[in-house]
């Protein structure tokens, strides 16, 4: 039997070894074409990129044409350099630097000499392009921003690199993807599928027409159209009421996650970042590290969530079973936790349960709630972990698995949290106090406390945020429709969400009700420190405010964190109640406060940070002067023609 095995094993290898080189040379000749690349010239026909909506099928991007002037290297043959420069206005120098370039990619593939020319340029080029041999036109389309606004949103279109072309094999040099927004979330989705066709040439290098007959030709596939969560009018209404100030704006629908409107501030016109200037501009946005443009706070800033936090505190101490709504503590404008360590409170003093607590933000109520959750376990570091696991479920302090390619964790502390920071020696509830305020060594992003606000408005669970709503021919994915609760019980949310209630009615934010609208909200201001020549210097506390309404059917949870922006009743209070009218009601009938908000600029406490020079602290100091926004904003109109069917 051995002796006919191996025989037989060596006759039924070589046997497939014949096959398959039969099949590959004489069936299949996919390898024949790349053989005979010499002989063969490659055109890609790009498709254009999927279009992008509104939830309201409003189109913020659409497509226009634009053309590069291709180059093969080695096709190139007694180009007169002097007129082909004078037709693109470029120089000599510019001229070999580009070929150059193009040889190192490939002298025989082609490369992009000179990208996205306009409509003009075009034209004047087209006529003389037969007589330069080697270089052609390729068809390309560009992004055509419909708005303004919603940058941070969008992201941008730009080429390929060589690591990504090497990373992946779909990309040639020259090609477009896109980059940041849901331009980089969606690339796969929006760039369609480019179609390939191949030309047989001759041997004096002229094309003689389709090889093949065109049996390896392939059509372009438009990209798929996708609407957006975000609702156009108070995205652009949020980004007119953020001019001259910083910070961010995160709305959610509590019912769905589904993001309604993601503002930074300040931002950009995305328009600016298409076309040959593209580069130039990009590079001016990123280059302004005073006001960072690109940097979407809405996302990536995370700051110490301040008295907001307290909603958190207290449904921790409710679900811990430390307090009821009639547990009283005394606030005598603040409480002594320790000997000489005394913790103010501007709420008025006086005897408070978790309603009054929560309405007139008393920090001694909340910080012995907080006392009293870390010491009901033996084990300092195990209480923290109790209280942080609760926090956590709210989708704090961890990446929240939205479709945005950036973001940051955040920060809930944990026992190895002041493991590291009191290494040797013991630590207890007093010593991490701050905590309990929204202070100390917590930090949440703008979209954090927006979803804590979500989740509170659904009384214990949330959906994970999300900026895509529909995909033509496609479902998105099953993790935005999965519902997540909390460790907290739904029966201690409704005395949570009364004091809130009250919080507009006889509180903080009482001078920012909006007749008929229940709005349930909560004013935070947050100590604000930054390093000024190397001194820890205490700036203008951030003004943080945080809503849902209405009350009974929430439609509408939001964030906002104006920096520098003082009390949280001053800036970012009056911008909840606008927004949330807005987005209930289209129209505002507080016009008192969007006056007030649209004429307040901050840049000169910006200007006070340091590191600017004189001259561009006047020129911030006299635009704080200049009243730009007098007028009431005009309204978004919704052009119908540019809106689905």
């Amino acid at each position: 039997m051995r002796k006919v095995l191996l025989p037989a094993l060596i006759i039924i290898g070589a046997s497939l070894l014949v096959l398959r080189v039969f099949y590959l040379q004489i069936i299949d000749d996919s390898f024949k074409l790349k053989s005979e690349n010499n002989a063969i010239k490659i055109k890609y026909d790009y498709p254009e990129r999927g279009y992008i909506y509104d939830r309201n099928g409003v189109l913020l991007v659409a497509n226009q044409p634009s053309y590069d002037i291709m180059v093969i290297p080695r096709e190139l043959n007694k180009t007169d350099t002097l007129e082909f420069c004078k037709l693109l206005n470029i120089t000599k120098e510019d001229f070999i630097k580009r070929i150059e370039k193009a040889k190192v990619y490939s002298p025989r593939l082609p490369s992009v000499f000179m990208a996205q020319l306009n409509k003009t340029e075009f034209a004047a080029f087209q006529e003389k392009i037969r007589k330069f041999e080697g270089f052609y036109f390729q068809k390309r389309s560009l992004r055509d921003y419909e708005v303004d606004y919603g940058a941070n949103i969008f992201g941008f279109i730009t080429q390929v690199n060589d690591k990504l072309i090497e990373k992946n094999k779909y990309y040639k040099s020259g090609d477009l993807i896109g980059r940041q927004g849901v331009e980089e979330s969606y690339e796969k989705i929006l760039r369609g599928i480019k179609g390939v066709k191949y030309f047989q040439k001759d041997k004096f290098n002229r094309e003689i027409g389709s090889y093949k007959d065109g049996k390896y030709d392939t059509i372009a596939v438009q990209g798929e159209d996708i609407n957006l969560t975000i609702d156009a009018e108070i995205q652009k209404y949020g980004e007119q009421l953020m001019v001259n100030k910083r910070g961010g704006i995160v709305a959610i629908e509590p019912k769905t996650g589904e993001i309604l409107a993601l503002v930074t501030a300040p931002s950009y016109d995305p328009g600016i970042l298409v076309g040959r200037q593209r580069s130039k501009n990009y590079t001016k946005l990123y280059h302004d590290s005073i006001a960072k443009p690109l940097y979407d706070r809405g996302l990536l800033a995370e700051y110490p969530p301040g008295s907001p936090f307290k909603i958190m505190t207290g449904l921790v101490g409710l679900q811990e079973n430390v307090v009821d709504e009639s547990t009283t503590f005394m606030c005598s404008h603040g409480f002594y936790y320790a000997p000489g360590r005394f913790q103010g409170c501007h709420c008025g003093g006086g005897p408070r349960d978790l309603h009054v607590g929560i309405y007139k933000s008393c920090n001694a109520y909340f910080s012995n709630v907080y006392l009293r959750t870390i010491a009901k376990y033996k084990s300092t570091p195990y209480a923290v972990d109790v209280w942080s696991n609760h926090i956590k479920s709210f989708g704090l302090g961890q990446f929240m698995g939205y479709d945005l390619p950036i973001g940051r964790r955040g920060k809930i502390p944990t026992s190895k949290t002041y493991k590291k920071m009191y290494p040797g020696w013991g630590y207890s509830g007093k010593t991490i106090i701050s905590n309990a305020i929204g202070q100390g060594e917590v930090l949440m992003t703008p979209i954090q406390l927006a979803n804590m606000m979500a989740a509170v408005a659904n009384q214990g669970y949330y959906y994970t945020p999300h900026i895509i709503k529909k995909i033509k021919g496609e479902t998105i994915d099953k993790k935005f429709v999965t519902r997540h609760e909390t460790t907290i019980d739904k029966k201690y949310f409704p005395p949570m969400i009364s004091g809130l209630f009250d919080v507009y009615n006889k509180g903080t934010a009482y001078a920012l009700r909006v007749d008929g609208i229940d709005i349930c909200g909560k004013t935070g201001t947050a100590e604000n420190f930054a390093k000024i020549n190397g001194v820890r210097t205490k700036l203008q506390d951030h003004s943080i405010f945080v809503a849902f309404a209405p009350k009974d059917d929430p439609k509408i949870a939001i964030a906002i964190l104006v920096e520098n922006g003082g009390f949280g009743a001053t800036i970012a209070g009056p911008i909840a109640s606008l927004m949330i009218e807005k987005y209930l009601r289209k129209k505002i009938t507080r016009t008192d406060l969007e006056t007030r908000i649209l004429n307040t600029s901050l840049q000169s406490r910006y200007a006070k940070l340091g590191g600017l020079s004189p001259e561009i602290k006047e020129q911030l100091r006299k635009q704080d002067s200049i009243n730009e926004s007098k007028k009431k904003p005009a309204p978004v109109k919704i052009d119908s023609s540019k809106t689905k069917k």
